[in-house]
């Protein structure tokens, strides 16, 4: 019994990870459209790329966590991990001006951690 609640626990930790990135993602894309039409809105859409990222690494964690001493399934890990490269190609696409590319990863991302949260 005490395996089955840590195990619960652990996955209640990865629902709540992938929650936090899912909505750390949504506030991006708040922060992208007041970029375009105020001026705080780049110091914003800086800041919260930085809070993506850490909740993207948190995922990652939480992700490990419900896997290896949680004894869950790998997959969430190989998904966290994607999610993190995903990410980290996104701030580098959002550093070097391609929003071409960069807005259309957004979307995708939004909407994929919209699925892995649903899942969960």
């Amino acid at each position: 019994m005490t395996t089955q609640a840590t195990a619960e626990h652990r996955f209640s930790f990865l629902r709540l990870a992938t929650a936090l990135q899912t909505l750390t993602i949504f506030l991006q894309a708040v922060s992208a459209g007041l970029l375009l039409t105020a001026s705080y809105g780049e110091t914003l859409h800086s800041v919260g790329a930085r809070v993506m990222y850490g909740a993207s690494m948190l995922y990652v964690l939480a992700a490990v966590l419900a896997w290896k001493p949680g004894g869950g399934p790998a997959r969430p890990v190989r998904h966290a991990t994607g999610f993190l490269v995903l990410a980290s190609v996104q701030v580098v696409l959002g550093i070097a001006h391609v929003p071409s590319v960069h807005l259309p990863l957004g979307v995708l991302m939004f909407g994929l951690s919209l699925v892995a949260l649903v899942k969960r």
